[in-house]
């Protein structure tokens, strides 16, 4: 059995801060974790592992993958490392790239969209069939600014993701423990603990560049001027990451 590994105290501190506010995991909850293979659902792997030999109550955790299809995606290895760590693991292959092709131009930001809601259903779909409560999904603070950025640029409206929610099916919460951290920061845990990253080559998300790229871009510039620009978004945006579902 692999021992997991121990991610640092700050991401530990934002992501048990996030799940605090947001009343996140509940006891006795059943957590499917979206796992994709990249560095942040991989650190969000190793902190939820964490804390369920830390935290008070008790919740149970798995893991599923969704693989579209793109080319030279191959998250076969995670099979093994999750069997490894113990974790339970579940595993679907749609090509949703090539449907995407059919009715979507691939330098256009709806590509993305659409995978992601396809990638989306399907892992609600797994967490239904292995009676799981709770989605957990790994967006950090980064991509929340880029999605606000994204919306009051192109959609004049103040919005981001939601750091906790409850579908409209009404059967599955949805919650990004990450909300409160860093790119970074899953960036430099993945890389001292030597996790197995996946690269994924999405022939729209690799490509050509995106609205979001182009909104991560522009947050570096401004960061490297205003240091604590990150630390002011969170403030700007914690109302808008919703109330926890009853």
């Amino acid at each position: 059995m692999l021992e997991p590994a121990k991610p640092s105290r700050s991401l530990i501190a934002a992501a048990g801060r996030a799940i605090g506010d947001f009343g996140m995991i509940r006891d006795g909850d059943r957590v499917l974790l979206g796992l994709s293979g990249g560095k942040d659902p991989l650190s969000l792997l190793h902190v939820l592992l964490y804390l369920q030999k830390q935290a008070p109550i008790r919740f149970e955790l798995a893991a599923a993958t969704v693989d579209p299809c793109s080319p030279e995606y191959d998250p076969s290895p995670l099979k093994r490392y999750l069997a490894e760590l113990g974790v339970p693991y579940y595993y679907d292959r749609q090509d949703i790239v090539g449907e995407a092709q059919k009715a979507l131009t691939k330098d256009s930001d709806s590509f993305c969209a659409y995978c992601s809601r396809m990638r989306r259903g399907i892992l609600y779909r797994i967490a239904r069939e292995q009676n799981c409560n709770v989605l957990a999904l790994a967006q950090h603070l980064d991509d929340l600014a880029e999605t606000l950025m994204m919306s009051m640029f192109f959609g004049g409206k103040l919005r981001t993701m939601q750091a906790h929610y409850l579908i409209d099916a009404g059967d599955l919460r949805v919650i990004r423990p990450l909300v409160y951290a860093r790119e970074r920061q899953t960036r430099d845990f993945a890389h001292h603990a030597n996790l197995p990253v996946i690269s994924e080559n999405c022939p729209a998300c690799f490509a050509v560049p995106t609205q979001r790229f182009a909104m991560k871009q522009m947050l570096a510039e401004q960061e490297k001027t205003h240091p604590k620009l990150f630390a002011s978004l969170m403030t700007a945006m914690k109302p808008l990451m919703g109330e926890p579902p009853k």
